[in-house]
């Protein structure tokens, strides 16, 4: 890949690295531990399922307006600090939130303030491996990083006490990331056209050969939206205490983590569509293994697969970003990525509460299922087209 002669910001893989862990670290307190502290307000499963729900549609509508408007706008990281400040402000507000709608309406909007973040920081960090060669696994990785030490925080800090301390503990992981948001590097507005990236294809990178990869890799993620919303409350009613639970969810991400390392060896071993490939392979059998009653250990050993489910789509798209998307239109890109991911998870999320209730975890057959569709769809785009070999293809 070609090198730009633009200058590198100081310390650009350190200071990304910083807004990963901290953003991610928000996720290690909310996934695991939000549904706890729901059903700690005497909330029912469809209940949380519609609370765990609504925030993500609003995060679908959100995210790809605020990538398309950060394209635009002569700094992308001011949208990071816009939207680190007012996700702390309503975990703030979630403290203090106590019934169905109050708390629907609370974390609804924090959904849909935090909903950029993730993406334009993705865009801000690709834009580094475009231009400088940065290897992108050394920089997310520290994303996963953060979510297994506030994993661990929280889930120490609430076998300590009791559920109650989750919003606060949310408000705080919050707070890393609004300091952080300060200190991602400054790359100014994204290049123009006059730049193109390896392999940019006409319609920078949108075709449908991508488009139906990104539908299938969401699609297979989507499969999460039960193991994020329920998986906690299964281990808790299985008898695992907050401590247990939080080394579950962090076996996963620690598999994550192992990858990301990897990932710059891996790449130039294996193709990104071989990665999305297995990956879509993997949660098929995750969901069909996860309705078995598994005591701890199996059950940690069935989390590492996380790492496959997971880090292998998303490493494998992001690097088929790279190679087809040019800069001017990374963020849109990325918000577009996000849409598919959000719209998705939102339907896996909604059905996962009615189907949770309705057969326990046997419903995990059905995220099996959905995964085996998402399966097919990427080895639909994966697969070669004879008229494309050559220049004009």
């Amino acid at each position: 890949m070609a090198q730009s002669s633009l200058p590198v910001p100081s310390l650009f893989a350190t200071r990304c690295a910083l807004a990963y862990a901290a953003a991610l670290g928000v996720n290690g307190v909310l996934l695991p531990f939000f549904p706890v502290w729901l059903k700690s307000l005497s909330l029912d499963d469809f209940q949380i399922g519609i609370i765990l729900t609504v925030p993500i549609v609003l995060r679908v509508l959100s995210a790809p307006i605020a990538g398309m408007l950060a394209d635009r706008l002569p700094e992308r990281a001011r949208v990071l600090v816009f939207s680190a400040a007012l996700s702390l402000v309503s975990a703030l507000a979630l403290t203090l939130a106590d019934g169905f709608w109050m708390v629907l309406l609370v974390f609804s909007l924090q959904g849909a303030a935090f909903a950029p973040f993730t993406p334009v920081l993705e865009s801000i960090t690709v834009t580094g491996v475009r231009r400088w060669g940065y290897r992108y696994g050394s920089i997310r990785v520290w994303g996963s990083i953060g979510f297994v030490a506030m994993s661990l925080i929280a889930g120490e800090a609430m076998a300590r006490s009791s559920g109650s301390v989750v919003p606060w503990a949310a408000s705080a992981a919050f707070l890393l990331t609004l300091i952080a948001a300060f200190g991602v590097p400054r790359l100014g507005r994204a290049n123009g056209s006059s730049e193109p990236g390896p392999r940019q294809s006409a319609d920078s990178g949108l075709g449908g050969r991508l488009t139906l990869l990104m539908i299938g890799c969401t699609l297979v993620q989507s499969t999460h939206g039960m193991y994020y919303g329920f998986s906690a409350i299964h281990w808790q009613a299985m008898g695992f205490g907050g401590t247990e639970i939080g080394f579950l969810w962090s076996a996963g991400v620690l598999a994550e983590i192992l990858f990301f390392f990897l990932s710059g060896r891996i790449a130039r071993r294996i193709s990104p569509n071989a990665l999305i490939l297995f990956g879509s392979a993997a949660a098929v059998l995750r969901w069909c293994l996860f309705v078995l009653p598994l005591d701890f250990w199996p059950a940690l050993l069935l989390q590492c697969s996380h790492a496959f489910s997971f880090a292998f789509l998303h490493f494998g798209i992001q690097q088929k970003i790279v190679e087809q998307v040019h800069e001017s239109r990374e963020s849109s890109v990325q918000g577009t990525y996000f849409f598919y991911s959000g719209a998705f998870l939102a339907a896996s999320t909604f059905l996962s509460g009615a189907l949770y209730r309705e057969f326990g975890q046997p419903a995990y057959l059905a995220m099996a299922a959905v995964a085996a569709i998402g399966l097919w769809l990427n080895t639909r785009a994966a697969r070669p087209q004879p008229q494309s070999m050559g220049s004009g293809g």
